[in-house]
C-alpha cells in the first residue's frame, strides 16, 4: 500500500515503471542539511568523543546518486579519527549505470578485504547504499556488515518527482563521460542487469544489515528505506542528505561498526 501522500497527479506519468513511484515528500526539509553539518562539528562524537572506537577494521563509505566520494568526506574522515582503516569507493561521481558502480565498490571490497586480511564493513547513503548491497551479494565471503544511510531498498521506492526527473535526465545524457554505461533501463525496474536482480530479487543476506532511516526525509519515504525485519531499522531525527552529517547517525554508526567488531 503506497504511504500516505503519495502523489496521484504524477503517478500516470510513471505507470510504466512500478519499481520507483512519485511521492510528494517534504522536499524542503533538506536545507536543514546545513545546520546538522554545523551540530555536527560542534558535537564531541565529531572529535571521537563518548563513542566506542575500532581497531584499523576497513569500512568503504560510497555516496548518493549525484553525489561524489567527497560527499562523505566528512564521514570518512570521522572513521578514520575513531580507529577504522576507511576507504573511498573508487567511484568519482556517482552517475553511472548501477552495475557498473557496483563492479567497481566490488573491486574496493576486495582490495580493502585483502589490504587488512578482514572482513569490511560498507556505508552507503541512498543509491550507494544500493550499489553496496549489490556489491556484497557478489562477493558476501568478503562483506562483514552493511550499513544504510537513507536507501530506498524496498520493492518499490516512493521518492519525490523531482528525484524521477533526475534520473530521467541522466539516461537522457547516456554516453558523456560520466555516464558512459548509462543505458535507457537504468535506474529503474525495466533493467535486467545483476544489481537489479541484486536489489528487486535478492537472495538471503548472508552478511549483517542495519538501514538508518531519515525521519523527516524530504525526497525519499521513510517506507521506502527499512528492512522486513524491524530490529534492523533505525529512526534518525533528520533529513535525506542531513543523515551523512547528523551527529545522532554518527553516534549510531560508531555503536553499529563496535558490535559488529566485537
Amino acid at each position: 500500500m503506497p504511504p500516505e501522500g503519495a502523489a496521484a497527479p504524477f503517478t500516470d506519468r510513471y505507470q510504466d515503471d512500478h519499481s520507483v513511484q512519485p511521492i510528494l515528500t517534504p522536499i524542503g526539509n533538506e536545507i536543514g542539511c546545513y545546520r546538522e553539518w554545523m551540530r555536527l562539528r560542534l558535537s564531541p562524537v565529531y572529535y571521537g568523543r563518548g563513542v566506542p572506537h575500532g581497531n584499523g577494521e576497513p569500512v568503504v563509505v560510497v555516496p548518493g546518486f549525484m553525489g561524489t566520494d567527497l560527499s562523505l568526506m566528512e564521514v570518512f574522515w570521522w572513521l578514520g579519527r575513531i580507529g577504522y582503516r576507511p576507504y573511498y569507493s573508487g567511484l568519482g561521481l556517482n552517475v553511472d549505470c548501477p552495475n557498473a558502480s557496483s563492479d567497481l565498490v566490488l573491486g574496493t571490497v576486495r582490495r580493502a578485504a585483502e589490504e587488512t586480511g578482514q572482513r569490511v564493513h560498507l556505508i552507503g547513503h541512498s543509491l550507494g547504499a544500493l550499489i553496496a548491497r549489490s556489491a556484497a551479494f557478489e562477493h558476501p565471503e568478503s562483506v562483514d556488515l552493511l550499513i544504510s544511510l537513507a536507501a530506498p531498498f524496498n520493492e518499490v521506492a516512493y521518492v519525490h518527482p523531482a528525484l524521477i526527473e533526475a534520473m530521467a535526465a541522466v539516461r537522457r545524457g547516456a554516453g558523456s563521460h560520466l555516464t558512459w554505461n548509462v543505458s535507457p533501463a537504468c535506474y529503474s525496474g525495466h533493467c535486467t542487469c545483476r544489481f537489479t536482480a541484486n536489489i528487486m530479487r535478492p537472495r538471503r543476506p548472508t552478511f549483517r544489515r542495519r538501514a538508518l532511516y531519515a525521519e523527516q526525509d524530504g525526497l525519499v519515504s521513510p517506507e521506502s528505506c527499512i528492512e522486513d525485519e524491524p530490529e534492523y531499522n533505525i529512526g534518525i531525527a533528520t533529513s535525506h542528505y542531513g543523515i551523512i552529517y547528523s551527529s545522532e547517525a554518527y553516534r549510531t554508526v560508531a555503536e553499529l561498526l563496535a558490535e559488529a567488531s566485537g
